[in-house]
């Protein structure tokens, strides 16, 4: 917030993707602490019920807006200071049997992703007051894999999964890994070219309280090795073999660090969010020992046990700027366990009382 003479000028940031898990967490932060805020959902109809969920109401506008519909994003980001371009698919797979696949992931996932991204910064040219743009993006587009397989130390923002390996393998989640991919890839090329100033907050598995009115798929993931879901436990495997551990980070941090990066002058291109990173039997250890519940079994193979050298997923680029985490792991679980009972997930409730 900046003084304007005896007034009182407001920044405000535009929030795409309000209903979802950061997307509506951020909302909040940012009406919290004095900001104006244009928040967009596909639907307004949802906004009732998150209006009753942020504080600040007098500071909120919300505006309708599809990644698919030309200028829909016009009215939310006109006027702005910035923009969090948090709004993304959260579809995971398709049967890899599927017919034409080729054809349907160029039409249902390449094309929606790059058109998604692309609106969403054309709206940001037009406006001429965005100063900046953070765009959301995820681990899963990193790897802890080199060239030839072999775990590397550190995992930093270096370690881009290649696309031709996600078309290749098609493991669990990879039509989310793909599209995650494919649209930040395609923002950095839309606005090192027209000159934009884009920054990219790469996010572990995000958990902790939530306001969305069903449980976020990134705490369904996290919590699959106690709810037995067999699909969910798969994309969480996956994530451990791809990286050699999950990476967590606790919601109100990433919020911040979205701020963070937004605001933070010398801020340049991507930036891993994760306050550490443990493996799924560390994970599993930690369900156990706090809440002595049963836990899904995990194969006790070469890529299960991991290596004894266990990757560091490196936070290091963006604490060396000056951000600092608040929440480490073990408020992290107990938060997301304590969230998700109040919320009377019947699964959760069920297997805790085993």
């Amino acid at each position: 917030m900046e003084l304007n003479g005896e007034g009182m000028k407001t920044t405000t940031y535009c929030v795409t993707g309000a209903s979802g898990y950061i997307g509506s967490w951020l909302v909040k932060c940012l009406l919290e602490r004095g900001y104006t805020v244009h928040a967009t959902l596909r639907d307004l109809e949802k906004s009732q019920y998150f209006q009753s969920k942020w504080r600040g109401n007098e500071r909120l506008r919300l505006f309708r807006a599809d990644l698919q519909d030309d200028s829909s994003f016009d009215d939310a980001v006109k006027g702005c200071d910035g923009v969090f371009h948090v709004a993304a698919s959260m579809e995971f797979d398709i049967s890899p049997n599927h017919v034409n696949l080729e054809s349907y992931v160029q039409s249902q996932v390449i094309d929606p992703a790059i058109k998604g991204v692309r609106n969403v910064l054309a709206s940001c040219l037009k406006s001429k007051s965005v100063k900046r743009v953070v765009f959301t993006s995820s681990i899963s587009t990193l790897t802890a894999k080199d060239e030839n397989e072999r775990w590397r130390s550190v995992v930093d923002e270096t370690c881009k999964t290649p696309i031709d390996h996600v078309l290749q393998t098609k493991a669990s989640g990879w039509i989310y890994v793909l599209s995650k991919l494919v649209s930040e890839e395609e923002a950095f090329r839309y606005a090192r070219e027209r000159g934009m100033d884009l920054v990219s907050v790469i996010t572990t598995t995000v958990s902790g309280p939530f306001l969305t009115p069903s449980l976020p798929s990134s705490l369904q993931v996290l919590l699959s090795p106690i709810t037995g879901d067999s699909k969910l436990f798969a994309i969480l495997s996956a994530v451990n073999k791809r990286m050699g551990s999950i990476g967590l980070v606790h919601i109100d941090d990433i919020c911040s660090a979205h701020l963070f990066l937004m605001e933070q002058p010398k801020a340049e291109g991507q930036f891993i969010c994760c306050v550490d990173n443990i493996n799924t039997h560390e994970l599993m250890a930690h369900f156990f020992k706090e809440y002595l519940c049963k836990v899904q079994k995990v194969n006790d193979d070469e890529e299960g046990r991991q290596c004894l050298m266990k990757p560091m997923i490196s936070s290091n680029k963006l604490r060396e700027l000056g951000f600092q985490y608040k929440y480490g792991i073990d408020e992290i679980i107990h938060q997301t366990i304590d969230a998700s009972i109040n919320f009377r997930f019947p699964t959760l409730n069920h297997k805790l009382k085993q």
